[in-house]
């Protein structure tokens, strides 16, 4: 099963695990798990850091991606078309864009945000 890691989700596996929840924790250690991250958190990771409110090195996330084994998501045009129609119950612009890859791709998001099960079309895990 493919599971799609929300930002903060990947942000909490890296610098504070204990975080995770017991069913989230569960998903993303099952063995036939595809944890995917989205180029979109690499992004907002990456501002985050700009700006002071992260400390994660491009090394840093480098060597957490290998060592939790992550497949890359890249935007898609047609994830950026879902966002036309996507209701407006979330604006986190990267947020909307990974609810947007969700739907696109059809893939369960792990995420603690509460907004996100807003979105009746996605399967949200946490």
């Amino acid at each position: 099963m493919r599971l799609l890691l929300d930002t903060v989700t990947f942000i909490r596996a890296v610098k504070a695990p204990e975080l995770l929840s017991k069913k989230a924790m569960g998903a993303l250690e099952h063995p036939e798990a595809i944890r995917e991250l989205s180029a979109i958190s690499i992004c907002e990771i990456a501002i985050k850091c700009a700006i002071g409110k992260l400390d994660l090195s491009k090394e840093d996330v480098l060597a957490a991606i290998a060592g939790f084994d992550l497949r890359m998501l890249t935007l898609k045009t047609n994830h950026a078309f879902h966002l036309f129609h996507l209701p407006l119950h979330h604006s986190d612009p990267f947020d909307r864009q990974l609810i947007a890859q969700a739907m696109a791709e059809n893939i369960p998001v792990v995420t603690p945000d509460p907004k996100f099960r807003l979105y009746k079309s996605i399967q949200v895990i946490w």
